[in-house]
C-alpha cells in the first residue's frame, strides 16, 4: 500500500497532533516508531498506519520511502534535547539532528521524492553557543544544500496539553513550595503545538512555502520566571522562585547530567539560554504573516 505521508518522529509530543490534523485534512500516513507500545492513541487513527522501524537503519528508511505516492511527501520532526559534551557536539545530536536529515533526504532522491518539511529550532546555528543548536544549524545547512522541494520550521518552545516544559515545572510546583532558578531572565516566545502542527499540514498545498525558513512564535514574550509562575497557576498551586546566580545554574545541571534518569536541565540547554528563543527584529511572523492563523497563547492552554 502506498502512503501519501511518511511521519518521521510522529510518536512524540507533536508528532501526535499532526497526525491528527493530517488525517483530517485527508492524508493517509505511514508512521515508523521504534516504540509501538507508547503509540496507542495513534491507532485509534484509521489513516494513520503505526509500523516498527528503526529509522537509522538507512535499509529501513528506503523501505518507508519506497512506499510513498511519487508526489507524496517527507516530514521530519525528530529532535533530541540533551546529549554528552564534544566538539562541536556529541554523538547523539549528530545522529539526530545531521545524519539523519541526509540520510532520509538521500533514500528520498533514490525513490523520486522532492517534497520534505523538516522540524528545526528558533537558534539553530551552525556557530550558535550550545550544541544543541550547532546540530540543528548544521541539519538546516543540510536540507538546504539539498535539490529537494524543502520547507523548514524553526519553532520557539512548543507548549500544549502533553507537553514536557510546561508540565514539567507543574509538577515541580506541586513538590516543591520554594523554587531556587538560574537564568530566570532568559526570555521564550512559546509557540502552541496546534498552530505548529497546522504550518506544517498547510505548507503541503502552499508551493510558495517550498524553499523558505519559517521562525514559529507565539504572541507573548516571557522570561523563565514568568513561565515558572504561569506553570504554578495551572497546577493551582503557589511555588516561591528564588533566583539564583548563573554558576549555581550550571553547577545543578552538571549534578542533573549524573543522574540515572532522563535530565531536567543540561549545561547545553544553559548555553542555549544565552541567547533570547524570540523572533528576531528582522524576522517575520509566519504563523499570522505567512499561514494566516490567530495564534494561540500560553494563558488558553488547556488544563
Amino acid at each position: 500500500m502506498k502512503y501519501d505521508i511518511l511521519l518521521i518522529g510522529g510518536n512524540g509530543f507533536v508528532g501526535r497532533v499532526l497526525a491528527a490534523q493530517l488525517q483530517a485534512a485527508g492524508y493517509s500516513v505511514l508512521l515508523p516508531t521504534s516504540h509501538l507500545a507508547a503509540g496507542r492513541e495513534l491507532r485509534m487513527l484509521p489513516k494513520v498506519h503505526l509500523e516498527d522501524a528503526d529509522i537509522h537503519d538507512f535499509d529501513e528508511l528506503q523501505s518507508l520511502c519506497a512506499r510513498i505516492h511519487d508526489n507524496g511527501a517527507v516530514i521530519n520532526l525528530v529532535g533530541v534535547l540533551h546529549d554528552k559534551p564534544a566538539t562541536p557536539y556529541g554523538k547523539v545530536f549528530k545522529a539526530a539532528h545531521v545524519d539523519l536529515p541526509k540520510n532520509i533526504m538521500t533514500a528520498m532522491q533514490m525513490h523520486g521524492l522532492k517534497r520534505y518539511l523538516h522540524m528545526s529550532a528558533l537558534g539553530a546555528d551552525s556557530s550558535g553557543p550550545s550544541m544543541y543548536q550547532r546540530s540543528k544549524g548544521d541539519g538546516e545547512a543540510a536540507v538546504k544544500a539539498s535539490s529537494l522541494d524543502w520547507t523548514i520550521f524553526r519553532p520557539s518552545v512548543i507548549f500544549g496539553a502533553q507537553d514536557q516544559f510546561i508540565n514539567l515545572f507543574s509538577k515541580l510546583a506541586k513538590l516543591f513550595p520554594v523554587m531556587p532558578l538560574a537564568n530566570h531572565q532568559a526570555k521564550f516566545q512559546p509557540v502552541s503545538v496546534d498552530d505548529v502542527a497546522s504550518a506544517f499540514v498547510m505548507a503541503l498545498k502552499m508551493p510558495q512555502t517550498i524553499h523558505e525558513s519559517y521562525d514559529l512564535v507565539g504572541p507573548m514574550v516571557y522570561n523563565m520566571k514568568e513561565i515558572v509562575e504561569f506553570a504554578a497557576r495551572k497546577a493551582k498551586t503557589s511555588c516561591a522562585i528564588i533566583p539564583v546566580p548563573a554558576f549555581v545554574g550550571y553547577l545543578q545541571a552538571l549534578a542533573f547530567e549524573f543522574l540515572p534518569v532522563p535530565t531536567l536541565m543540561s549545561r547545553d540547554n544553559i548555553a542555549s539560554m544565552q541567547l533570547p528563543n524570540v523572533l528576531p527584529v528582522s524576522g517575520k511572523d509566519a504563523l499570522s504573516e505567512v499561514f494566516k492563523m490567530s495564534r494561540r497563547s500560553l494563558e488558553g492552554m488547556k488544563q
